[in-house]
């Protein structure tokens, strides 16, 4: 691979969903990259042109960077150690018993890397850790690093919206830079050129607080969506409508309207346990106040699943056991196959354990929620998911959905029963099918 010495040599350690796309896209902005990966077949995978996983543009940008050379794959810790002068690590940090993170993964692949690091280079970290893990690692680094070699840590934390993924790579709307040390920082600004002179902001900062920015902001975020749906809870009880009081708070300024969408709440496989090691650090750090609220954040989005549960148990009469449940949408957001966590699989399986028999459609997520959940019958289309089904349950926002015929469905179900549990479809319309619908927090 020829190599492009006006940019940093780069690698991404891990070859996940944040890696992957960290790769391309590093790739996409003209650096020379080598993806590194413990998993010969995922490595494979990708060195032949195929993510692993669904992500809007990812795919074709991985074959681009492929063929012009900007990008290359290995198993070998040797071979990225001495290539490098920057080092992402992207590796997982899901969740353990307890709720904090597992950061055994990140210590693993620092201590793999570590003694094959050749000259000065700089560790940046990319995935959500709690506070104080940078140092650590710094510490770590340095005591297995070859003797002489000049070896830094610095924290980059990502903002990746899943579904969105490849557009904040290339232009994110901020670009946070936790360093111990200006060099660090003007290296940093080196790789991330492109953006910076689009005018993107780089926040420089020390590492502690770095690392409490994504933490801080996926916190932020859950709190607004839990705070929508127990609104959506008041609005049921009082006879209000949450879409209205949703617009109406959205035009002040402070508050905003995005994220302020009611219904089933967040999923996948970042914000959950990213909300739960941020309650479990904060916990262990005598933060009280912010273990608290985080706890209610957290129970108010479970809590979501049971009450769609409640809902379909009354619109079927009391009972779910024996009845046809059609289920639109298994993935936790539009526009990805990503099921970790997925509010609606979730609502899939405890259907099954009530008795009901639940066909599932889903444009990309099926096969992942196949091999979580082998048991649901899984169709090809609506219509075949909806064939005799006693009550429609709409759980994932795709704007497939949106464009569903309302007339053209009650031919195939047995019963016109509709649960809206995204607020996204026009109950108008439906209505007028004469369905019987029921949306989250409306009348």
């Amino acid at each position: 691979m020829a190599r492009n010495r006006s940019f940093p040599r780069i690698t991404v350690i891990g070859t996940g969903y944040l890696g992957l796309t960290h790769a391309v896209c590093m790739a996409g902005l003209g650096h020379d990259v080598l993806a590194l990966d413990v998993d010969a077949e995922k490595v494979a995978k990708a060195a032949a042109g195929q993510a692993p996983f669904f992500e809007p543009g990812l795919e074709p940008l991985l074959r681009k960077n492929l063929e012009a050379g900007r990008l290359r794959f290995t198993t070998s810790f040797a071979e990225a150690g001495a290539l490098g002068d920057v080092h992402f690590l992207c590796v997982g940090t899901p969740q353990a018993p307890g709720g904090r993170a597992d950061l055994s993964y990140l210590h693993a692949a620092v201590g793999a890397l570590a003694p094959h690091l050749a000259g000065e280079c700089l560790l940046v970290g990319k995935s959500t850790v709690p506070v104080g893990t940078a140092r650590a690692l710094l510490a770590r680094a340095r005591a297995a690093a070859p003797a002489g070699r000049a070896v830094d840590v610095a924290w980059n934390p990502e903002f990746l919206r899943e579904g969105h993924a490849v557009a904040d790579s290339l232009t994110p709307d901020r670009i946070v830079f936790g360093v111990t040390r200006d060099a660090a920082a003007v290296l940093l600004r080196q790789v991330y050129a492109t953006p910076l002179a689009a005018g993107i902001p780089g926040l420089v900062m020390d590492l502690e607080t770095a690392e409490l920015v994504k933490v801080a902001a996926n916190a932020f975020l859950a709190t607004k969506i839990s705070f929508i749906n127990v609104m959506a809870e008041m609005c049921e009880a009082s006879g209000a409508d949450v879409i209205a009081l949703a617009e109406a708070l959205g035009h002040d300024e402070r508050i905003g309207r995005r994220f302020l969408s009611p219904g089933l709440g967040f999923g996948g496989g970042c914000l959950p346990k990213d909300i739960r090691a941020f309650r479990a650090t904060a916990a262990s750090m005598g933060v009280g106040a912010l273990a608290d609220l985080l706890g209610t954040v957290d129970a108010i989005n479970l809590g979501r699943r049971d009450r769609v549960i409640a809902v379909a148990r009354h619109a079927a009469g009391g009972d779910l056991a024996g009845k046809r449940v059609a289920v639109l949408g298994v993935a936790f957001k539009p526009n990805s196959d990503d099921v970790r966590d997925s509010p609606s699989l979730d609502i899939c399986a405890r259907l099954t354990h009530a008795g009901a028999e639940v066909s599932v459609h889903d444009p990309v997520a099926m096969p992942s929620a196949a091999r979580m959940h082998p048991r649901l019958r899984y169709a090809d289309t609506v219509f075949e998911a909806a064939e005799g089904a006693d009550l429609v349950l709409h759980l994932t926002e795709w704007s497939d959905y949106r464009a569903i015929d309302p007339v053209a469905l009650a031919r195939v179900v047995s019963r016109r029963v509709l649960i809206d549990a995204r607020c996204a479809l026009d109950a108008a319309l439906w209505r007028g099918a004469g369905w019987s619908v029921r949306v989250l927090g409306r009348p």
